[in-house]
């Protein structure tokens, strides 16, 4: 790797992490066949395989007309320099074309993210969006009222299409999220039945469930019961004040509960099989959020950094709220790397998920 290109602090870099952090926030000049509009986030960009970079190739980008950044040749320029890296889209998926034995697009149920990752969301509303209450960077509602997918999947759409598009396109992992539910479960008992019904179609498929912290614990072991290989407990922020401002709703589930659930599926599920996203650009101190991510580390928990982006639709994008500088994402995705690697933990480790995907950060760069 190169180093000593100086940020604005006068601190040398490692250029090729930079490069990757820039292109995260600043996108590309190119168009993608895969993108993802709305949802619960993280982003709303185009996905990509990323060459010439350690670590894993997928990388979620924006196509940004005014980046800096440009495709030519299949390879990734700033201005006329050329930077190493090679950028391919990822193709539109086969299963895409099919429609649900009750009529419903495949795309509305589950969407391709990288080159092998499908990803649904469960149930795709939330007790939290009211204005009042609603994390300020996310749209899981706005993909229903622009008719891209359905309030609620049932199980046997599910399977039905996680069957074809490992048959068709070669998916080797998935992602199940739900928006947060009434219950005490808060969404887990969906994702059971979820589960279940996607492992009968498609035995030994590596899947990671999300959601809140589960009032009744069990649901944890439920959840690993059901098949799920991995689990994340999205916090994104430990800083109270922080997620009182941006997420006035969830916030009211206090840190300790997350504490508990975190441990509890590292019981369950074992160290380096939880993860939890931890949004840069918040506010938050860059050093506090390192030092939390190490303490999450410790746990067995691994701490997937990604920068805020302010997707469309978004309170945050309403409120002109700017992404996080290319320099604060380097940072602390080298701070949370260098502690990632001292404890043996990566990403791909995850075997599925967020963090083993990676697409949407900068550690497996980083070489977390």
């Amino acid at each position: 790797m190169s180093v000593g290109t100086p940020t604005a602090s006068g601190t040398a870099v490692d250029v090729t992490i930079m490069t990757r952090a820039e292109l995260a926030l600043r996108g590309v000049r190119t168009p993608a066949a895969v993108h993802r509009p709305d949802g619960a986030g993280p982003s709303d960009d185009g996905h990509f395989t990323l060459g010439g970079l350690p670590g894993g190739a997928n990388a979620a980008l924006p196509t940004n007309p005014d980046s800096p950044y440009a495709v030519r040749d299949g390879r990734v320029w700033l201005g006329e320099q050329d930077t190493g890296l090679t950028l391919t889209p990822v193709r539109r998926p086969r299963f895409y074309d099919l429609t649900t034995a009750d009529g419903v697009p495949y795309e509305h149920i589950a969407r391709l993210h990288g080159a092998d990752v499908l990803a649904t969301t469960v149930v795709q509303t939330c007790i939290r969006y009211a204005e009042a209450d609603r994390c300020r960077f996310c749209t899981i509602e706005e993909s229903l009222r622009s008719a891209a997918t359905v309030a609620a999947k049932s199980p046997a759409q599910l399977a039905e299409v996680a069957e074809a598009a490992v048959r068709l396109d070669g998916v080797r992992q998935m992602v199940m999220t739900t928006g947060t539910t009434t219950g005490q479960d808060r969404g887990a008992r969906n994702l059971v039945r979820s589960l279940r019904a996607v492992l009968a179609a498609v035995p030994g498929l590596p899947v990671q469930v999300q959601c809140e912290p589960p009032g009744d614990l069990a649901w944890i072991r439920a959840l690993h019961d059901a098949g799920a290989t991995a689990i994340g407990i999205h916090v994104e922020s430990l800083d109270d004040e922080v997620r009182r401002r941006w997420m006035p709703g969830k916030s009211s589930v206090p840190l300790a509960e997350y504490e508990a659930a975190w441990d509890e599926a590292v019981r369950v599920f074992g160290p380096n099989r939880v993860s939890t996203y931890l949004l840069v650009g918040l506010g938050e101190d860059p050093d506090e959020l390192i030092a939390g991510a190490g303490r999450l580390i410790d746990r067995g928990v691994y701490p997937f950094v990604v920068p805020f982006r302010p997707m469309g639709g978004t309170l945050a994008a309403r409120d002109g709220v700017p992404a996080p500088s290319a320099d604060l994402l380097h940072r602390v995705t080298v701070g949370v790397a260098a502690k990632l690697r001292a404890a043996g933990m990566t990403g791909a480790d995850q075997k599925a998920g967020c963090a083993a995907c990676g697409a949407c950060g900068v550690l497996s760069t980083a070489g977390g």
